[in-house]
């Protein structure tokens, strides 16, 4: 199955489906995937749950306080069910997969990330004494062929899923028990998406995966040529000038200098990594199986910075592993100082049922001291963004406009190559132009713009 639709159908004759998605950028593309093969099915998409015969929420289980959201949220959708009888009630993707029993007896349907194919047949064999379960990991499903419909709302920028799965098994992950082992999907496939996306007026696309740095094609047949990471991602960038290209996320055990070259050799190729720490200790990066140490990361920082100066790196970090020390969390602080992020996304421990470290390590920091940490970890990246941000005082950067700025309806907002946010004067642009500007002051989270002729 096929289809080259891009935009949502809207029919007034048709079912309709609304759709809530959570948790990561994956999500949300697999939500455009669904999209899709339900529209084939005969559906169209509503935004109004009021209206719609099949509520569907698109789940992660990455963190608990994710998944104790999602329960609340079934509270709300069986009031529509109260309203209007024969509403379908289903939880799809990573919670699907882990809770699976419990689920079906809250709503009328759960299915895996694997599963969506066969949406439109276990839509059609729910009754009321008879819910639906598709839960089965595949190790071979990755919507190659299945052109997602977009749900963005600026026609600007796009996710492409190059891979799905992940073979790391991070001791605190349960992604590998939610998403299945990594399969790379085919490259001809992803290039030929990029260029109708290009083709329908996007500026912009970001190639998804886990790890993406593991990327690797072979095909099926001899005379197949393996594609790696670095070589999709030149495909990709050869499409047009126009045409930035990003990619998330890297695991820093396996981002490779024929990346980091590549990225430096195409100008579209925005020059940003995403590079998830987690922590400074190499203690806690070995209990958290991330198979490299704290020398390792700093070694691949620097060499990041020594190909291309300017480039932009964010990362991810957690407080309050299981047996962090006061000595570990100021490993991460240290790191953090010696690194200067541009910013992170910054969590407390949340342990996650059925992972390695929950059966091997005690979750036996307490709240308050998680939280102490975290609030240090999110004070001092503040002051990182703000000196990283400093450093672009002066400079003049090429920005891809995403629309009028939400303070000021005169001034618009785009981001740099490096992903940073800017903010600039406008003079009737419109969402997916590029604009030159100059930095010329800055907060923590903005560059603030002049134009450049």
């Amino acid at each position: 199955m096929t289809t080259n639709t891009i935009r949502p159908i809207i029919d007034p004759s048709r079912p309709k489906v609304y759709i809530e998605t959570y948790g990561c950028q994956m999500n949300v593309n697999d939500s455009e995937v669904i999209l899709s093969i339900l529209q084939d099915a005969g559906y169209a998409l509503t935004e109004n749950i009021e209206e719609a015969s099949v509520i569907l929420a698109n789940t992660c289980s990455i963190r608990d306080n994710a998944e104790q959201r999602i329960w609340g949220r079934i509270d709300q959708f069986k009031i529509q069910k109260k309203k209007r009888e024969n509403v379908i009630i289903g939880i799809v993707g990573c919670m699907a997969e882990r809770l699976k029993d419990k689920l079906l007896e809250a709503v009328d349907l759960v299915a895996g990330p694997d599963s969506y194919r066969n949406l439109p047949e276990l839509l059609k064999a729910i009754t009321p004494e008879s819910p639906q379960i598709n839960v089965l990991l595949s190790h071979e499903e990755t919507y190659a062929d299945i052109a997602p419909v977009r749900l963005d709302k600026n026609g600007v920028s796009a996710f492409i899923s190059i891979m799905r799965g992940c073979n790391n098994v991070c001791s605190y992950c349960v992604v590998p028990y939610t998403r299945g082992a990594e399969r790379s999907r085919d490259p001809y496939t992803i290039v030929k998406e990029a260029q109708t996306l290009f083709d329908n007026g996007y500026k912009e696309v970001t190639l998804l995966g886990q790890n993406v740095d593991s990327y690797l094609w072979k095909g099926d047949k001899e005379a197949d040529r393996v594609v790696n990471f670095a070589q999709l991602l030149e495909m990709v960038a050869k499409i047009s000038p126009e045409l930035r290209v990003r990619f998330s996320t890297s695991h820093p055990k396996d981002i490779s200098d024929e990346v980091i070259y590549t990225m430096a050799m195409y100008e579209n190729i925005c020059k940003h990594i995403h590079l998830p720490v987690q922590s400074g200790s190499s203690i806690m990066l070995e209990k958290m199986r991330r198979k490299y140490n704290r020398e390792w990361y700093l070694e691949r920082v620097a060499k990041i910075r020594s190909v291309i100066p300017d480039c932009g790196i964010t990362t991810d970090v957690i407080a309050g592993f299981s047996g962090e020390t006061e000595q570990d969390h100021k490993d991460t602080l240290t790191l953090m100082e010696k690194v200067v992020f541009d910013s992170a996304f910054m969590f407390a421990y949340s342990e996650r049922p059925g992972t390695l470290a929950s059966r091997k390590y005690p979750d036996d920091i307490p709240y308050s001291l998680k939280t102490e940490r975290l609030n240090e970890i999110i004070a001092l990246q503040g002051r990182m963004s703000l000196k990283s941000n400093e450093k672009e005082i002066g400079k003049t950067l090429k920005v891809l406009v995403e629309g009028p700025s939400k303070k000021n309806p005169d001034e618009l907002c785009g981001r740099a190559s490096s992903n940073k946010m800017c903010v600039f004067p406008s003079r009737g642009e419109k969402a997916g132009d590029y604009c030159t500007v100059k930095v010329v002051s800055v907060t923590s989270a903005t560059l603030i713009c002049t134009r450049v002729e």
